[in-house]
């Protein structure tokens, strides 16, 4: 029962020292805890274990390496739960609309359950699109020593195939070119066990990009879900977190302005996800660091793409784990001038410090190409503005679809209606499809349209349409996609006053994105245009479009103004 201070102990010691704390130790008693273990630091394990989503199942016995490695290095691990959701099963779905939303949740239930119970230092591990982003908001809002771990990356299914190969699978059946016995094959042996989608989708673009930003050990962002390197980083994440304590090192002292432009740097050198520019944003604000649509624009002009992974390129995170993940890719860029070496990382050392010792890829490998010799000379992640979207859009141009495309509305007002008529050929070569009302309020939730993107591709259409919707895009879409166009229709943005039949042309070499109207005309289509009422009026869709801020500022629901 001792009232000794202690740094290491500075939130978990009001809730256990003292006398007038033995009825808070007899409840900890009776879920493990000893006399000796209210002397030492609590160090809160947060898992995402799940059987929602094979990202997630295996996450349990991660967390429990986890608790084991605190409890080795002097602390207490005590691990707790929060929720996550499948983007992958509930695509296409009204059920999308909660993916966006439960980013905010898992950010809310660490940040409740630690708070609440005055961990001193925390291990979050994550395995899923949104629960990583929300994972690191949570640790953000705390600001107590912290590592995050990667749940890490599925195995390739039969035939080098994965959950967008069913997809675009769905899609070539409705056109005619697979028969149903083909995409049950697909469908049976694409997902072959535990693990995140296997190419640079959201999942892997986001577990790069936070250890590009210092909150994971080196080499977390590239390993195999079922692994003994996964199950090794899990302790060690455990086992920083209390050196972090000793040293009184936050998140803040990592998550500096050059730390989110290095891992803007990563995610475009890997070729990630377009939800990288969402979530860093929405990360960046939760920690306090101002960070703009237009950042990736500057850094893009000098950071090439070079990694030929999924879904535009040919490889799977799994590959490249097999040659040493992101850090010889780091090494590369930093030497070449194009990371902050300087910034502090969860060893307590620094960028630098900890590439100081990483091997070069194999000469003969072939998924990351030379800074000299790149697949793309800037980034794939285009910044548009113009009268269709004034405060910008998100697209994402590999260079194969081209750079321009010009072609004539047909608007829809929801993902299901969109997709109804490009199964069912509705859709045509030269049409850009327009998605609207699926934005952050307007959704609610911002669906992403892996299904309609894919659709798209199977039926062959891949390079003769483009897709624009306020809502946003899987990881792996591909295709000439812009998305989070803002303001969102649902604000009274210029996406609301689109007709089928106007002209629209994307230009992401101008970064422009523009429907071929006056501004008379769009001004009397807005003078006729009401807003149209909210798709839900309680619980926790309805909540969030009441607090959620446009997607060119993340989208999230904690504002300080």
């Amino acid at each position: 029962m001792t009232d000794t201070p202690n740094h290491t102990r500075r939130h978990s010691a009001p809730v256990v020292d003292g006398v007038g704390k033995a009825a808070s130790r007899a409840m900890l008693r009776a879920v493990g805890f000893n006399d000796a273990d209210f002397q030492k630091p609590q160090v809160g394990v947060a898992s995402t274990w799940s059987m929602v989503t094979p990202c997630n199942s295996h996450i349990g016995e991660l967390a429990e390496q986890a608790r084991e490695g605190a409890d080795a290095a002097g602390g207490k691990g005590v691990i707790f739960n929060t929720i996550t959701i499948s983007d992958g099963i509930a695509n296409g779905t009204e059920g999308m609309k909660y993916s966006m939303v439960s980013r905010e949740v898992i950010a809310d239930s660490i940040e409740t359950v630690a708070g609440c119970e005055g961990f001193d230092g925390l291990v979050a591990i994550g395995g899923c699109d949104k629960n990583m982003p929300g994972c690191v908001m949570g640790l953000a809002r705390l600001n107590r020593p912290s590592v995050f771990v990667y749940g890490g990356t599925i195995m390739p299914g039969k035939g080098h195939t994965d959950i967008v190969s069913v997809f675009e699978a769905m899609g070539a059946h409705s056109r005619g070119d697979m028969d149903l016995i083909e995409l049950k094959q697909i469908e049976e042996t694409a997902i072959p066990g535990p693990g995140s989608c296997g190419g640079m989708y959201t999942a892997n673009t986001m577990a790069s990009a936070i250890e590009a930003l210092g909150m994971s050990l080196p080499g977390s962002s590239a390993q195999n879900a079922i692994s003994q390197e996964k199950r090794d980083d899990c302790k060690a994440a455990g086992e920083a977190v209390l050196e972090l304590l000793a040293r009184d090192i936050k998140p803040s002292d990592i998550m500096t302005r050059k730390a989110f432009e290095n891992a803007i740097t990563v995610v475009i050198a890997l070729g990630g996800s377009t939800n990288a520019v969402l979530h860093l944003i929405g990360m960046a604000r939760t920690i306090g660091v101002e960070l703009t649509l237009s950042d990736f624009t500057e850094i893009g002009k000098r950071v090439p793409v070079v990694a030929d992974l999924r879904p535009s390129g040919h490889y799977m995170m799994s590959e490249l784990v097999a040659l040493g993940g992101i850090q010889p890719l780091m090494k590369n860029l930093l030497e070449a001038g194009l990371l902050h070496g300087d910034c502090l990382t969860v060893t307590g050392q620094t960028l630098a410090e900890n590439l100081a010792n990483v091997e070069a890829y194999p000469d003969d490998q072939k998924i990351i190409a030379p800074l000299d010799k790149p697949i793309k000379t800037e980034s794939h992640l285009r910044i548009l503005y113009g009268n269709l979207a004034p405060e910008g859009a998100v697209a994402k141009i590999s260079g194969k679809e081209g750079t321009r495309f010009s072609g004539t509305a047909r608007v829809f007002g929801s993902e299901e209606e969109a997709q109804a008529r490009i199964n069912d050929g509705t859709v045509v070569a030269g049409d850009v499809v327009v998605i609207r009302y699926e934005g952050p309020k307007g959704g609610p939730g911002m669906r992403e349209m892996l299904t309609p993107t894919s659709a798209i591709m199977g039926r062959g259409l891949g390079n003769d349409v483009a897709l624009i919707t306020d809502g946003r895009f899987s990881g792996g879409s591909h295709g000439f996609v812009v998305g989070h166009v803002s303001p969102e229709a649902f604000d009274g943005g210029p996406l609301a006053l689109v007709e089928n039949g106007d002209l629209i042309t994307i230009d992401a070499e101008a970064d422009t994105i523009e429907v071929q109207l006056s501004d008379e005309e769009l001004a009397t289509r807005r003078a006729a245009w009401q807003q149209p009422a909210p798709r839900y009026t309680r619980g926790v869709l309805a909540k969030y479009a009441r607090l959620v801020s446009s997607a060119s500022t993340g989208a999230v629901t904690d504002q300080s103004e």
